[in-house]
């Protein structure tokens, strides 16, 4: 197994049902339906949180009060008095605060004196981010990926060009008239002993934040969420964190873990969505792979660019160097490196954190594929594992997740893709032929020069860390990358 408790993964437990939440239109109605059957507990672990948020945004991000999450949460907890509502969001930095619309000064006004608990977790070391997304609910139901709470992420799979629902809010603290740009999350849903194992991390962090020990709930039968149709049955979840060294809490590094182990593993096809891609480790553990004769072909989806100045100086510079690092070594025309845009064009923000191996793995969470989320920030990545007797289930279900997601990005029905793919022999060689036949909703990722600064900025890794050591000392990086590059090399042999 991929999923081993101690090495890749830190818990591993069966789920009775399990599925993926494609894009947070979807995510945002179960979750509202599974906190609304809530007896014990609802807790959230975000990155961001902003209170305003709502469920189901109508023209011009309008709606009724009830609908936005703080209002919901709220409500939830003044109708159940036995209800415990928790929020664990990270004390952001405060140029980071200032993007979304400074989140933590308007979760306090807004949760002071209400029966919900918000706390602001800045326990961990200087420079890093609690970066966790994940709501558990009576430690029965959970939510696991990439998707904050925030009126920006919302968007369907259509990833429509003009969708009303997306057009700003016209605020006072608006920076912009223009529309949020269309944006691609996944989240998992588990239940059972996956769900406890997620309220346990919940539980040992809040407890790190705030020194308050949380009992468990009380055992409650799972309330799944009627609009989600369950895509596994009896599958094998694997909860993996990063963590940097801090204090006297130890490094943990399962996600990097995972990641070389499973490259190491896959045969025939290695699937990745990810808003970075700029680690050495996971480039030469791919290059690896790509130099062989008989290794696996490798998908990569990202954004054509990054939204923010910041990450286009920093982490998409840093990605040419990741791409033509595979490119030198793909020998054998096993590489397609995509962005998606839509119909007329325009920019898709790929935010979620996936990864499919061949059909056995399917891993979703709030790792990017960098430097700060192997070794620095806080991470939980939530992985299915296909094994067993429920095994060849399974792994269809996880082939046909691929294909769906790849179908959504050209704009084709499942039927079309999975054909192309078979007639083709490969992946990669389907979307080939699916973009030459006119669907062109996938471009390759533009590989602009890097020279000058922006040179410096990609072998310095600067806003990239590898981990508390070099949080400060950008000068150690390229040590560090090129010993990243060997233990990538030999992890994947």
């Amino acid at each position: 197994m991929l999923l081993e408790p101690g090495l890749t993964c830190w818990r591993r437990e069966t789920s009775g049902r399990a599925a993926l939440i494609i894009d947070m239109a979807d995510y945002f109605d179960a979750a509202m339906s599974a906190m609304r059957k809530a007896r014990h507990t609802v807790h959230l672990l975000n990155w961001a949180f902003e209170p305003q948020t709502l469920f189901h945004p109508q023209p011009g991000c309008t709606g009724p009060q009830a609908d936005r999450i703080a209002n919901f949460l709220k409500h939830l907890a003044r109708e159940n008095p036995k209800l415990e509502v928790r929020i664990l969001c990270w004390q952001s930095a405060l140029p980071v605060a200032a993007t979304q619309n400074w989140f933590p000064l308007a979760d306090r006004k807004e949760f002071g004196g209400s029966p919900v608990r918000f706390v602001l977790d800045g326990k961990l070391p200087m420079g890093a981010s609690h970066h966790q997304k994940a709501i558990i609910i009576d430690d029965a139901i959970g939510f696991c990926g990439g998707g904050d709470i925030g009126p920006d992420r919302w968007d369907t799979q259509q990833h429509l060009d003009d969708d009303p629902r997306r057009e700003k809010a016209k605020h006072a603290h608006s920076h912009s008239e223009n529309d949020f740009d269309s944006r691609h999350e996944v989240m998992g849903i588990v239940e059972g002993a996956p769900a406890k194992a997620l309220g346990a991390l919940f539980r040992e962090r809040w407890t790190r934040c705030t020194g308050e020990i949380l009992p468990e709930p009380a055992k409650t039968r799972p309330a799944w969420p009627v609009q989600v149709k369950a895509q596994f049955a009896n599958i094998e979840v694997g909860l993996s964190r990063t963590q940097g060294a801090w204090k006297h809490h130890p490094e943990v590094r399962e996600v990097e873990r995972l990641h070389l182990a499973s490259i190491a593993a896959a045969r025939r096809c290695i699937y990745m969505e990810n808003q970075y891609f700029t680690s050495p480790l996971i480039a030469a553990a791919l290059a690896r792979r790509l130099g062989e004769p008989d290794g696996p072909e490798v998908v990569l989806i990202g954004t054509e660019h990054s939204p923010s100045f910041f990450d286009q100086a920093t982490m998409d510079r840093t990605r040419v160097k990741f791409i033509e690092r595979l490119k030198r070594a793909d020998k054998f025309d096993r590489l397609q490196a995509y962005s998606p845009v839509t119909t007329l064009g325009r920019i898709i923000i790929v935010h979620a954190k996936l990864t499919i191996i061949d059909d056995r793995l399917l891993r979703i969470g709030s790792a990017n594929v960098n430097n700060r989320s192997m070794g620095f920030d806080s991470e939980c990545d939530m992985s299915f594992e296909a094994t067993g007797r429920t095994g060849s289930g399974n792994r269809a279900e996880i082939a046909r997740l691929r294909t769906r997601l790849l179908a959504h990005w050209l704009g084709c029905d499942e039927r079309t893709m999975a054909a192309a793919i078979r007639k083709a022999g490969g992946v990669g060689q389907g979307v080939e032929t699916l973009r030459t036949a006119g669907y062109a909703r996938l471009r390759p990722i533009e590989l602009k020069p890097v020279a000058g600064v922006a040179a410096v900025i990609a072998a310095y890794h600067l806003g990239d860390p590898y981990s508390p050591a070099d949080g400060w000392r950008p000068w150690r990086r390229k040590a560090l990358s090129a010993s990243a590059d060997r233990r990538g090399r030999e992890a994947a042999a």
